[in-house]
């Protein structure tokens, strides 16, 4: 369990976090660390939940707005929002062959001036067919996204987005070049996507070669070797980019409570 608040380096903190299923990551402990992070705006994926579905002895963090959005199919994907500013909930992401978002993959919310898109992208590891769709997916989803870079006010996209980008963000490339998630054309559409105009806030701030992970496999020895992928980002615009003032993942929290680790923004005011 967390033992000590999170230093904020920022005027305002912005917190990705895939939780692998919120319930579960209830029973593991969630609450301390959403307290020790301490995030204005907090993103969580893969909740797999409805609002009737939580536990009837837990409530959400005292304070906060929050916003779920669930997948049609229950237990499955899904993605929430909390906040402890004022929060607005703006039109989500609808293309061709899915006008209303029936897997809950992103929700769009705006904070004042501030606009998060919290999303999941989809895996393409259930073979070739998933595979394509979540291809097509990328491609609808960024194209969708084309305007939001260009705004003048500061927009963030965060969240699960399934694809570790270069070499260092994943422990072993050559044995995963074949593999959903750091295949050739998954690689270049990422970084065409940063080509639009996206800031890795990462990078940003530290740069290339550091290999710092935010998922691990359950399997083997993973999580306890550190052999992971970094495939959760937060993604500034120019206008937030200009305020990015620290970015950190907090591995203790995602051996404790999913596969994942939470990511961590600081912008100024």
């Amino acid at each position: 369990m967390p033992k000590a608040r999170h230093t904020r380096r920022g005027g305002m903190r912005l917190v990705s976090w895939n939780v692998n299923g919120l319930r579960a990551a209830i029973r593991k402990g969630i609450d301390g660390w959403i307290e020790t992070i301490g995030a204005d705006v907090l993103m969580l994926q893969e909740t797999r939940v409805l609002e009737e579905q939580l536990p009837k002895d837990w409530s959400w963090p005292q304070g906060h707005a929050v916003h779920l959005h669930p997948a049609e199919k229950k237990g499955y994907s899904g993605v929430a929002t909390l906040s402890t500013l004022e929060q607005d909930v703006l039109p989500g992401f609808a293309w061709g062959e899915d006008a209303t978002d029936i897997e809950g993959r992103v929700l769009v919310t705006r904070h004042g001036e501030l606009v998060c898109v919290n999303t999941y992208l989809p895996n393409g590891g259930g073979g070739p067919e998933r595979q394509a769709y979540k291809e097509r997916w990328m491609d609808a989803w960024r194209a969708w996204l084309a305007p939001w870079v260009e705004a003048d006010h500061p927009v963030v996209v965060v969240g699960d987005l399934n694809i570790a980008h270069t070499e260092d963000d994943i422990w072993n490339p050559k044995g995963n070049a074949k593999t959903s998630g750091f295949l050739p054309q998954e690689r270049a559409w990422f970084t065409k996507l940063l080509g639009d105009g996206w800031v890795d806030s990462f990078r940003h701030v530290k740069g290339e070669g550091e290999k710092i992970y935010s998922w691990w496999s359950n399997r083997g020895n993973a999580r306890a070797d550190d052999k992971g992928w970094r495939i959760d980002y937060l993604l500034c615009n120019p206008a937030a980019a200009k305020r990015i003032v620290a970015v950190d993942i907090i591995r203790q929290a995602g051996l404790e409570v999913s596969d994942h680790a939470p990511c961590i923004l600081d912008l100024s005011d």
